[in-house]
């Protein structure tokens, strides 16, 4: 098991269910230190690590009473990693559709290139929902338009490694990107900074309900919620436009 003391996996988690127990006994297999984001969760699925804690070394636990979404939670996180001296977190959902055999080569490339936002490309399986993949596709091309070509490609899929420093700088930059708009939103902001992407392949696999599989994706709200995301987004670069366009072709050139 590889191990890095300037990267720490982090998971949130809003009621998840049974499968947390796998997420996170997965994770922990392949690194450690893993921290664990409770947020707002009323299933008690997390209640065997605070119940047992010496069952689960390596786990870091961390719980809000308040539902505060996947981009607060997140940004929480990079709070608490830089007090602890974390340089780059590696953030994965809870809900098994992001595979822990990826965290090892995620964390790697971001040691070799800590510069940089390492991102999941993601390759799906026959399983995924085609409403789903069709769905992404606006962001896709939004992304490309917002960021000028600059490499980001699949802006929702949230399996990534951040620079903790950058991060929480967008943070304090935009009063966004505390739900569902978070990773689409923090890349482009990421690249608006500076901050080049690395891309990789990352299997995505949507785990059926019999097997404990929970989404909370809303096929209508959360859409018309992109068409916002990106609408000010758009408005947001137009004063940058020169600059993301110079970033672009450096990027494209690496």
């Amino acid at each position: 098991m590889d191990m890095h003391r300037s990267h720490v996996v982090v998971i949130p988690s809003y009621n998840t269910g049974r499968i947390l127990q796998r997420t996170v006994r997965e994770a922990l297999a392949r690194w450690q230190p893993v921290w664990l984001f409770i947020d707002g969760s009323t299933d008690e699925a997390h209640r065997c690590f605070l119940d047992e804690p010496l069952a689960w070394p390596g786990l870091r636990v961390f719980v809000s009473e308040e539902n505060r979404g996947k981009g607060a939670t997140a940004f929480l996180a990079a709070e608490e990693a830089a007090r602890a001296g974390y340089t780059h977190m590696l953030l994965m959902d809870a809900d098994g559709q992001h595979p822990p055999e990826s965290i090892v080569p995620f964390m790697q490339a971001s040691i070799d290139t800590p510069e940089a936002m390492v991102l999941g490309q993601p390759v799906f399986g026959p399983e995924a929902p085609w409403v789903r993949l069709a769905g992404r596709q606006l962001s896709v091309g939004m992304v490309w338009l917002e960021t000028l070509g600059g490499g980001i490609g699949d802006p929702l899929m949230g399996f990534r490694v951040y620079p903790v420093e950058p991060l929480r700088a967008v943070a304090a930059r935009t009063r966004f990107a505390r739900r569902y708009d978070f990773d689409p939103e923090v890349a482009v902001r990421l690249f608006w900074e500076g901050v080049p992407p690395l891309r990789l392949p990352v299997p995505v696999r949507y785990v059926a309900p019999e097997e404990g599989g929970v989404s909370h994706f809303h096929y209508l709200r959360d859409n018309l919620f992109m068409i916002w995301l990106h609408l000010r987004l758009l408005l947001a670069f137009l004063p940058r436009c020169l600059r993301v366009a110079k970033f672009s072709r450096r990027c494209r050139a690496r």
